[in-house]
């Protein structure tokens, strides 16, 4: 039995990955896993209880989430030292990616504990070979924030990649995260939404960041999402380019709105960048006529 131990000796954790939908993917060193431990911590154990059920895996169940994972894994440290054994799972896929788990594994590995992986499904890795974009370097993002400049920073941060990024994102706000990339000049970077993967009505539609915005303001997603946006130019223009293309456009009468627009589509910059460029050059020439006046 994994675990028990022989006196003295310290239990392990395992970080073990479950079926995102088809409980045909779920591994036999998984299974064997989940048996033989003394206890499975589970995010959702009503949820966790039926994939045990379908294996005839009997062992107890403990809740571990995000609202008690400070208070408990101090405790849960202190019996694996004792020589207890957990398997730490997720509601679905692999534990620790946008999901709670982190606390737990840090305060373990400064435990000296040995920590075991058990690999198996993931919704990012699902989504991103199926994408058909780079994936030589990706960058993962998991849920953004709803509002806010964390979201703001976030998307800037999406738009000015020379890699392919990766989003878990809600279905009713898809098409809003669409826009505000879209609104920051890449609505042309070819880009994929994932949907319900490995479940019965897996979809896996491609085109560009401006064509899926569209396609999905007239038919509202359901089910779960993962959203990779494809790589963006290698190289960018720089602030001096840009900030010399504002002053000629600002020379022209438009307003810094209309700048940050006809820029963010010529230069493929964020659109924040240019807006920000076309109202410090704003505020300067204003000063500048103040004090020649």
């Amino acid at each position: 039995m994994i675990g028990e131990n022989d006196a003295g000796r310290a239990g392990s954790l395992y970080v073990v990955s479950t079926p995102i939908g088809n409980m045909g993917d779920f591994s036999f060193r998984g299974v064997e896993v989940l048996k033989s431990v003394n206890a499975v911590l589970a995010e959702d154990t009503r949820h966790s209880r039926h994939l045990l059920t379908r294996y005839d895996i009997t062992t107890p169940l403990i809740a571990y989430h995000e609202h008690n994972e400070a208070r408990m894994s101090p405790a849960l440290v202190r019996r694996m030292s004792e020589g207890e054994s957990f398997a730490l799972v997720s509601d679905a896929g692999t534990p620790l990616l946008s999901d709670p788990g982190s606390r737990l594994v840090a305060a373990a590995a400064a435990a000296g504990l040995k920590i075991v992986p058990i690999p198996g499904a993931s919704a990012l890795l699902a989504a991103l070979v199926v994408s058909a974009v780079d994936l030589s370097r990706f960058t993962f993002f998991g849920f953004l924030t709803r509002t806010g400049s964390e979201r703001r920073s976030a998307l800037d941060e999406i738009a000015a990649l020379g890699t392919t990024a990766v989003i878990y994102e809600a279905p009713n706000r898809l098409v809003q995260t669409l826009t505000e990339l879209e609104e920051r000049g890449i609505g042309e970077r070819p880009s994929v939404v994932a949907r319900e993967m490995t479940k019965q009505f897996e979809e896996v539609r491609r085109g560009t960041v401006h064509e899926l915005r569209a396609y999905y303001e007239g038919t509202p997603p359901r089910g779960e999402l993962v959203l990779v946006i494809g790589p963006g130019r290698a190289e960018r223009p720089g602030e001096d380019l840009v900030r010399e293309r504002v002053r000629v456009l600002r020379t022209s009468g438009m307003s810094s709105r209309d700048i940050a627009a006809t820029v963010a589509q010529e230069l493929g910059v964020p659109k924040r960048l240019a807006y920000r460029l076309a109202q410090e050059l704003a505020v300067g020439n204003r000063e500048k006529q103040e004090g020649e006046s």
